[in-house]
C-alpha cells in the first residue's frame, strides 16, 4: 500500500477505496438479482458489509442483528447490503435455513462476490484463507465511501453503533458540526454537538459570546431541528 501527499495533491494507489473515494463500480449477483454498486444505491445512504462465510455461527449473530435494525436503517434512508465469496445459491439456502429455524426472513440483499471483488475491497486476509474479513463500508448518497470498519473473524459487530455512525455522518453533514464520542450519550456534551474550531485569530475570540465554550477550540450547540 503506497499513499503519498504531493503539493496538497491525495494520490491512492493501493486500489481499496478510502474514505472520500468513490465507491468503485462493480456488477455483482445477489440473493435478489444483478446489481450495480455503487450505480443502484445513487441517491441513498448504504451500507455493505462483508462475512466470513454462509453458516457460520458469528456471522448468522450478525445477520438476524442487522435485521432486528432494518426499521433503523430505514428511517435514515439507509440501504443495507450484504457480501461474502459464497456462490448465490450458498446465500439463498442459508437465508431460508434462517426463516425456517430461527424465525427470521432476511430482506436486504447478499452479493456473491469473487475473489477480485474481494481483493479490490480489502476484504481477503493473506492469513486467512478464502474467507472475508467483517468490512463494513458506509456511502453516501453521491456514492462516496464516508466509513470503514473492519473486524477479525472471530469478533462480531456491534449492530447499533453502525446505526449510530450512519445518524451521526448525517447530522454532520446537515449541520456542518463535529460528533463527540458516545454521540448522543457522551458523558461530558450529553446529546450536543461540537462547534468545528475557527481558523483565523477574529473568528477565535468571537467564538466565546456565539456558543457554549470550554475554550475558543472547544465550543458546542444543541442539536438544531
Amino acid at each position: 500500500m503506497s499513499d503519498h501527499i504531493d503539493d496538497n495533491y491525495y494520490y491512492n494507489d493501493s486500489g481499496m477505496p478510502l474514505l472520500g473515494d468513490e465507491f468503485p463500480e462493480m456488477k455483482v449477483q445477489t440473493t435478489h438479482g444483478p446489481m450495480n454498486i455503487p450505480g443502484d444505491l445513487k441517491g441513498s445512504w448504504f451500507v455493505l458489509f462483508s462475512h466470513p462465510a454462509d453458516y457460520t455461527p458469528v456471522c448468522t449473530t450478525e445477520f438476524l442483528a442487522f435485521q432486528e435494525r432494518v426499521a433503523d436503517f430505514d428511517k435514515l434512508g439507509c440501504q443495507l447490503v450484504g457480501m461474502s465469496v459464497d456462490q448465490v445459491f450458498s446465500h439463498i439456502k442459508w437465508v431460508e435455513w434462517i426463516k425456517d429455524n430461527l424465525d427470521t426472513e432476511i430482506t436486504f440483499p447478499i452479493v456473491a462476490a469473487n475473489d477480485r471483488i474481494a481483493m479490490q475491497l480489502g476484504m481477503l486476509h493473506p492469513g486467512k484463507g478464502s474467507n472475508t474479513v467483517r468490512a463494513v463500508f458506509v456511502g453516501d448518497p453521491d456514492g462516496k465511501v464516508r466509513l470503514i470498519l473492519y473486524y477479525p473473524q472471530e469478533i462480531g459487530r456491534n449492530i447499533d453503533e453502525i446505526v449510530r455512525a450512519v445518524k451521526a455522518l448525517q447530522v454532520s453533514d446537515k449541520h456542518k458540526v463535529a460528533i463527540p464520542a458516545n454521540w448522543p450519550i457522551n458523558s461530558l456534551l450529553k446529546d450536543r454537538v461540537i462547534i468545528p474550531p475557527a481558523n483565523n485569530i477574529e473568528d477565535a475570540k468571537k467564538r466565546p459570546s456565539q456558543y457554549d465554550c470550554y475554550d475558543w477550540w472547544f465550543c458546542h450547540k444543541p442539536l438544531e431541528g
